[in-house]
């Protein structure tokens, strides 16, 4: 099992909301002290305290383990919006937003409405008035290459 494979294990056993999730692990193992970065999201959002709370109960756990030899520096954070979705829940949670997705295509910006296993969906609104149109867009997920919410200052 790979170091980030075993440090996303380690983190999830100590989530204490079942609706927190790990969405990433980035281990950099080049600079002195080593860098380890956990995204944390969560179905219903994700706190400052949330991420303290992982990252104290995370470091401690790492600190008992060898996984990690020598000093290194632990960073808890949510993902932020230049952050492209990487698994179902955040895709799940992200329903009824804006987003802009990158295929092996094309680029398809909508209105994210329906999340499968397999599926995305987005509705797509052209026109205005009488002439506004709708368009329901399937895409599999093994066709996006990144997925990007976007954010409206409206």
């Amino acid at each position: 099992m790979e170091l980030t494979d075993e440090i996303k294990k380690l983190a999830e056993s100590h989530l204490k909301d079942e609706s927190h999730f790990v969405v990433d692990i980035v281990v950099s193992l080049r600079n002195n002290p080593k860098k380890l970065l956990v995204i944390l999201d969560g179905d219903k959002g994700i706190n400052i305290d949330d991420c303290a709370e992982l990252s104290r109960d995370l470091s401690n756990a790492l600190d008992e383990t060898t996984l990690v030899d020598g000093a290194f520096v632990l960073e808890v954070s949510t993902p932020g919006l230049d952050q492209p979705l990487k698994n179902i829940r955040q895709y799940v949670k992200n329903i009824g937003r804006n987003v802009k997705v990158k295929t092996k295509v094309n680029t398809v910006e909508g209105k994210l409405s329906n999340v499968t296993e397999n599926t995305i969906e987005l509705i797509q609104t052209t026109g205005s008035g009488k002439k506004k149109e709708e368009k329901v867009i399937k895409i599999a997920f093994e066709d996006i290459d990144k997925t990007f919410v976007l954010v409206s200052f409206k």
